[in-house]
Parts: C-alpha cells; structure tokens; sequence
C-alpha cells in the first residue's frame, strides 16, 4: 500500500515543480530523503526509567524502534559522564517517513494550540529543514493519562534539494504549515 503523501508526491508535485522550474528529468525535483526524530533526555543518565518512557513514547510516535543515544563527552556540570544514555533518535525512510510526514503534517501539529506555523528561516542552507516540538502529546498514539513526564522532540527533515528555496517549495506542496 502506498502512502497517500508519495502518491500526492509523484502524481501532482513532481509535475507541478517540472514545469515551473524547466527541469527535464523527474529526478531532478527535490524529494524527502529522510526524517531524523530525536528525544533528548538529560534525565536518562541518572534514571534509566525516564529514558525507557521516553523510548516508548518514541515507538509509539514513530511505528520504528529508537536507538539510545550517548554522551560523546563528560560535561561536569550536568553530572553526565562519557558514554552515558542522554536519549533516543529514530531515523524514517521510505514508506514509514511518509506515513510520519502525513500524521505530523495533518494530524499532530493542528493539535498544538494557538500553533502559528514554523518560521521559514529554520533551513541549514543545503535544503533541510529542522523543527522542534515542545511535548510529545500532540500525537494521537499517545494516552495522556500515560504520560509521566512531557518530553520535547527534535524533527529534522532531508531534502534533496540543493537550495532552500527549492526545498520551502516542495514542503510547501506537502501543506508543510510555514508561518506567513
């Protein structure tokens, strides 16, 4: 079963981006590569209980199973020594990237209240995209009565396209909510 959003994807954007850019070959329109969502978890170093919730709620989020990211380095006055689990990243592609991108897109962020969009200006100059989200019960998977504690996330989305403009343009065809 296809996702509904690369069904839009290959179906109305990639024509849509050909004509107005003149590009000759289908592979040359942007596409999504990748979806990198990560949960930092400062509290994770000192109990491992808050991680696991955490690591859960990440499964839950995400359909993909996390894996437990380390400190590279001691940082003294946080009291984390090297090598130990500051949090969870789950990296998305293919189908289970779109199924993500679809349910964040038109399920999760109309959730957030009084949600403006994302300003514009969050590209790293090569084309992706990065966001954050300030708790993790936007998600309708999951059961607020559940939640211990409300967990942040980071979402990165990877493009192919070369240029930010290029890349503002093809999330915008997605119904990416960029602030006006």
């Amino acid at each position: 079963m296809i996702p509904r959003l690369l069904e839009k994807y290959r179906k109305e954007i990639v024509p849509a981006v050909m004509a107005k850019h003149g590009f000759k070959n289908v592979f040359e329109v942007p596409r999504l590569e990748k979806i990198v969502v990560n949960m930092g978890v400062g509290e994770g170093a000192h109990e491992i209980k808050v991680l696991e919730e955490a690591r859960e709620e990440l499964a839950l989020i995400t359909g993909q199973r996390p894996v437990i990211t380390k400190a590279r380095k001691a940082i003294s006055n946080f009291k984390i020594r090297k090598d130990s689990p500051v949090g969870c990243k789950v990296t998305l592609r293919g189908f289970k990237m779109y199924e993500f991108f679809d349910r964040l897109v038109n399920v999760a962020l109309p959730r957030i209240k009084d949600f403006q969009g994302f300003p514009a200006r969050s590209f790293d100059g090569s084309g992706n995209y990065s966001l954050g989200l300030s708790e993790q019960n936007v998600f309708p998977e999951i059961d607020v009565d559940r939640v211990h504690r409300l967990q942040g996330m980071d979402i990165t989305i990877t493009t192919t396209a070369k240029t930010d403009e290029l890349a503002r343009e093809v999330l915008k065809a997605f119904n990416f909510p960029f602030r006006t």
